[in-house]
């Protein structure tokens, strides 16, 4: 066998094995023989393979005869394969659905079972709520999604052009002139001071119902009942849409359902058309159309949809059922059409809710009641079958009671002769605190009750007279205008 070849490093292992051993003689027999050098390295090799750790890690032997060791990374072969099995299975699943979701979205037949089940219900309409007059679309035919307009509009609906230019003509402005009295007092506020005569002018709008000229309003822009208390108007003005002014005349008005008649001496007149407003439901669109501030904005076109129906609303002591909307009324807007989208006035603008915090709270007062109220008033010159007491009333607040030792309620301050509460008995000064065992404490409390009853009908008051209570029946009169009536026999269609 060859002799083993030695670098500087075995040199070194050899020369730190003998003084180890502790053997000079050795060391010599070595030098002279290489061949007996040879053995004695291959006899002591167990031997420096199981010196300390730091010795092995400082010399290093090379030999032809030494066995190889096993690379490190190829230790637990079994569980690495494993491992990257496991993870080739992770990304595939992961790519399949990745795949699917891909495919849903984008609409293409990756797999044609799985889309076409979701091609077929996106391809089914949805199914249409109808009734026989009003009928709201939510798809169109091809299973698209419609625009707000067209989703809250009925089946039959226009255009919303051809609804404006179709109820323009029938809208017209109404300016009305008051007059008043102002009392002035002295400095020092003694004596009687003086008087003077003032006059203002307020604008609303109103709808034309007839070709001979009749038109229809709130009550409120041609009689005043504010703190000026001017009342009726002396002068009312029609303005066109061809912006051409004509006198009018009041017919009549009835302030508690805020309705008032006028009449211009005109022909050829275009009338709108009335809708049926028990046909209404919540979410469909209605357009209001008015003169908001001034007659400048003449023919204002909002538009929204119905917010809510029959909402109970009290002004000035009045309760009231009106259409609830979103649609921008403004002051000036008053007495002008509320329309839905077929073009068909289903309301009369009445009042908006006023507040820094509430926005969108716009009020009309539904076409059904106004028809019956206008006929009334072109042909009796009031509501018929509307009852009431015959007294004048005020409200007893929680401090006047607690101050005069009386029980809240409303004050009686007047009785007319006659009246249904003159024939039952009510005097001055009595407190009503009970409308058929219905606590009150306030005018509107009882004004709300009066909706429930009609004339001829009997109620029963509870009445605090002098500290103690005593009930009073009252057969109710119908209420009358001393207005008098120039046209018979007519309705508004």
């Amino acid at each position: 066998m060859p002799p083993a070849s030695f670098n500087t490093e075995r040199t070194y292992a050899m020369s730190d094995i003998n003084n180890m051993n502790g053997s000079e003689n050795n060391n010599d027999l070595l030098n002279e023989d290489p061949a007996l050098s040879v053995q004695a390295e291959q006899q002591n090799s167990a031997e420096y393979h199981n010196s300390s750790d730091e010795a092995a890690s400082q010399y290093a032997y090379v030999s032809e005869h030494a066995p190889k060791s096993k690379p490190a990374g190829s230790r637990h072969p079994i569980l690495k394969g494993i491992a990257f099995v496991l993870c080739l299975a992770i990304v595939g699943v992961g790519s399949v659905q990745g795949y699917r979701i891909y495919k849903d979205h984008s609409g293409t037949n990756g797999f044609s079972e799985y889309n076409d089940d979701k091609d077929a219900d996106r391809k089914s309409p949805t199914k249409e709520t109808e009734t026989e007059s009003n009928k709201i679309a939510s798809f169109s035919e091809k299973g698209e999604y419609k625009s707000l307009f067209e989703l809250g509009s009925r089946e039959d609906a226009k255009q919303l052009p051809d609804i404006v230019d179709d109820i323009m003509p029938s809208v017209v402005g109404v300016s009305a002139k008051f007059e008043y009295t102002t009392q002035y007092y002295d400095f020092f506020g003694w004596g009687e001071g003086s008087t003077s005569q003032e006059r203002m002018e307020g604008q609303g709008t109103g709808i034309i119902i007839s070709e001979d000229g009749y038109i229809v309003t709130n009550a409120h822009c041609i009689y005043d009942d504010s703190q000026h208390n001017a009342g009726e108007a002396i002068e009312v003005t029609i303005r066109f849409s061809d912006e051409s002014d004509h006198s009018a005349k009041i017919i009549s008005y009835d302030t508690d359902s805020d309705i008032a008649v006028l009449k211009v001496n005109e022909s050829g007149l275009k009338p709108a058309v009335f809708g049926n407003s028990d046909e209404l439901r919540v979410g469909e669109v209605v357009i209001a159309i008015g003169n908001p501030l001034s007659f400048n904005y003449f023919g204002s076109v909002t538009s929204g949809i119905v917010s809510a129906l029959n909402r109970k609303i009290t002004i000035n002591d009045r309760t009231m059922h009106l259409l609830q909307t979103d649609a921008a009324i403004n002051a000036g807007n008053s007495g002008g059409p509320l329309v839905n989208s077929c073009g068909q006035v289903i309301g009369i603008n009445s009042a908006k809710m006023a507040s820094s915090s509430v926005e969108g709270l716009g009020f009309a007062i539904p076409i059904n009641q106004v028809k019956t109220i206008v006929d009334d008033l072109i042909n009796y010159n009031y509501v018929t079958g509307r009852p009431q007491f015959g007294w004048s009333i005020i409200d007893i607040s929680e401090s006047d009671s607690r101050r005069y030792n009386m029980p809240m309620g409303a004050y009686v301050i007047d009785v007319q002769s006659g009246s249904a509460a003159d024939k039952a008995g009510i005097q001055l000064r009595d407190i009503v605190i009970e409308v058929d065992g219905e606590k009150v404490s306030s005018t509107a409390d009882i004004n709300a009750l009066m909706s429930n009853y009609k004339a001829g009908d009997t109620v029963t008051l509870t009445i605090n007279r002098k500290g103690e209570d005593v009930k009073v029946d009252v057969t109710l009169d119908e209420a009358k205008s001393n207005k008098s009536n120039t046209d018979n026999d007519r309705k508004i269609s």
